[in-house]
């Protein structure tokens, strides 16, 4: 098909049918954008609700032994839905690209749990959502790829708003910070990989083989590591099939294909809303009232996204 666009405007859709074409790549280009960002503001949505059962299994199995299993059940409910003729169809790019995301996927969420045993859920999600600004940086100065002014204003008000979100009493300096701030770089570098990884991929067979890789290699860490807290699994039954199942199977997975049409610092946007939806789930479903500092900081998390969106061009096609 020839490009949509030239370098000489008058020139681009030089004929009716050619016109058509370009109207109709452009239409579809939206749709798939739109489409996108609907799934990965869902998956935001299923990250914050999933925190508090995170948090509540943390408490009966270590962290290690809570990613083994919670990932184990991300793994096997993604099996039915891909179905034995593709799960026979895997390539060594897929295989590849799935180690790579699963490795990344290892680090940043031992790392973002171990951190919370040491630190407050409240500063753990603002660290954490600090990605929202490492994603372009990282993007900038080890890719050279600038972002437009706008999304950086919109990662600034999101940031801002992240930190009236989650700032209460005060903010100091926890044990467990530093882990969760290394976590977050780590998040960041997650979302620009499977930005590269995606693409031309079958997008359910990444998520597989990464869910299968972290499940694995958290286990012997578990074992060497945390060998008593096996027992609690049991009792961290309904912690883990939620986020397993939640978080892992629907959220993850959701990440992996909206990213095909998204870009890693839009991305990084929008999975930011997970402390604002966590903030409202906590109040939704715990009663815990949201201040006027905190509903400030969730629309000034919801304007940065709209920048973020409004600064998209729309991409050329062939």
């Amino acid at each position: 098909m020839t490009p949509c666009a030239t370098s000489d405007p008058a020139r681009s859709c030089p004929d009716d049918h050619q016109s058509t074409v370009c109207a109709k790549a452009t239409t579809d280009s939206r749709r798939e954008r739109v489409q996108a960002d609907l799934l990965l503001l869902l998956v935001a949505l299923v990250w914050g609700s999933a925190f508090v059962a995170q948090r509540l299994g943390m408490g009966q199995v270590g962290p290690f032994a809570f990613n083994t299993a919670r990932f184990a059940v991300g793994c096997l409910t993604l099996i039915p839905v891909l179905g034995y003729r593709r799960l026979r169809r895997f390539t060594g790019v897929e295989l590849r690209g799935g180690l790579v995301l699963g490795a990344i996927l290892f680090v940043a969420a031992s790392l973002q749990q171990f951190g919370l045993v040491w630190t407050t859920a409240g500063k753990a999600g603002f660290i954490t959502g600090l990605y929202l600004v490492i994603v372009p940086l990282l993007l900038a100065l080890v890719w050279s790829e600038w972002a437009s002014w706008m999304s950086w204003l919109g990662a600034g008000l999101a940031t801002l708003g992240l930190f009236l979100l989650s700032l209460q009493t005060g903010f100091r300096l926890a044990p467990g910070d530093r882990w969760v701030l290394a976590g977050a770089v780590v998040w960041a570098l997650h979302i620009i990989a499977v930005a590269r990884l995606v693409p031309g991929r079958d997008p359910l067979r990444l998520a597989l083989i990464q869910y299968a890789v972290c499940s694995l290699l958290s286990l012997p860490a578990s074992l060497l590591l945390e060998p008593r807290t096996w027992f609690g699994v049991v009792v961290a039954a309904p912690a883990v099939l939620y986020t397993g199942v939640l978080s892992i199977g629907l959220g993850y997975t959701g990440q992996i294909v909206a990213q095909r049409h998204a870009s890693p610092t839009h991305a990084a946007l929008i999975l930011s809303l997970e402390s604002a939806f966590a903030a409202l789930a906590g109040w939704l479903a715990l009663g815990e009232a949201l201040s006027l500092q905190q509903l400030g900081g969730c629309g000034l998390m919801l304007a940065g996204m709209l920048l973020a969106q409004i600064s998209r061009p729309a991409p050329v096609r062939a």
